[in-house]
């Protein structure tokens, strides 16, 4: 999909917004970032050009960027806009009026996005006619440079809407998941927040200080995770992939849901769906060459974490 001929709103300059537009414009689509906010307003060249030499130094860059432009109202801009992403507070009040706008203003075929980090669309938008073009388009942070984004639909929103969206954000090279259906945090707000609640509780309870959590993180789970997420790590870890490492782990990780009050069941039928899934992804006789490539792998990426950590503390 080409996007020199999609014209793009981004709402709000704040740090997902002013990355949003250094994408997007850097894939070709001309973007227009708006802000009331005159000093905000001021600040965005100067971030803009910190996230182009961020897209630049992953190597992401591309040849023929777009322009953007700035603007202190969107309502000039609204008619035109093919694709409008609301950047603004995590705050549901808002983004419902900001919403009511901007379905007020846009064309009829425009694509209309927030990118809110745990607020659904059907809170946003009520009307199940209104939702049809709406989603949620949840990026990680700095979106410039880590491409991946969740699409979550209300349960008004088409299919339609979806795939839209999904090939604008893969055109300017993000890797999409469209979730099957609305849920509170979606998927990386959940995950994290999984760890982050076990973190503070481990604290709580005198088994590890904060330096010690993130150790174990950026060291070791940090770095693993980077090449093989937590189904295909159990897989590649474990003789005998997922199925043995659910019976050899499951038990054990029960319990500890279980004293933490949660319910906790690994059934037969769901671990045969993860490992069919993981199959379609990697075949039993590809497992030992991913194994040896992810060994070389993981040493790269600590030779190079290693050298920016020195870098660091040189500083």
């Amino acid at each position: 999909m080409l996007l020199k001929k999609f014209p793009i709103v981004v709402l709000g300059a704040g740090s997902i917004g002013v990355a949003f537009a250094a994408t997007l414009s850097e894939a070709g689509a001309p973007v227009t970032i708006v802000d009331p906010d005159a000093e905000r307003r001021m600040s965005i060249h100067t971030i803009l050009a910190q996230q182009r030499a961020a897209i630049a130094k992953a190597g992401l860059g591309r040849s023929d960027p777009a322009s953007v432009e700035i603007a202190s109202n969107a309502d000039d801009h609204f008619s035109t806009a093919a694709l409008v992403i609301e950047c603004g507070p995590e705050d549901l009040a808002i983004k419902q009026s900001i919403f009511k706008d901007i379905l007020q203003k846009v064309g009829p075929d425009a694509v209309v996005a927030t990118a809110s980090s745990a607020i659904t669309i059907s809170r946003i938008v009520a009307d199940g006619h209104d939702q049809a073009r709406c989603l949620v388009a949840h990026p990680v942070n700095p979106p410039s440079v880590l491409r991946v984004i969740e699409l979550v639909p209300a349960q008004g929103t088409t299919d339609q809407t979806m795939e839209a969206a999904k090939q604008v954000f893969q055109a300017a090279g993000f890797a999409t998941v469209a979730l099957g259906h609305e849920i509170e945090g979606f998927v990386l707000n959940r995950l994290q927040g999984a760890v982050l609640r076990e973190a503070y509780r481990l604290v709580e309870e005198g088994v590890t200080n904060v330096a010690g959590i993130d150790d174990i993180m950026r060291l070791g789970l940090g770095p693993r995770w980077a090449l093989s997420g937590p189904f295909e790590t159990a897989e590649l870890n474990t003789p005998g992939g997922i199925r043995a490492h659910a019976d050899r782990m499951g038990p054990a990780y029960k319990r500890m849901g279980e004293a933490r009050g949660e319910t906790v069941d690994w059934n037969d039928n769901l671990v045969t769906q993860v490992v069919d899934e993981r199959r379609a992804l990697l075949r039993d006789d590809q497992i030992a060459e991913r194994v040896a490539w992810r060994a070389q792998a993981v040493a790269s990426l600590v030779a190079t974490r290693d050298t920016l950590l020195r870098e660091t503390n040189d500083d």
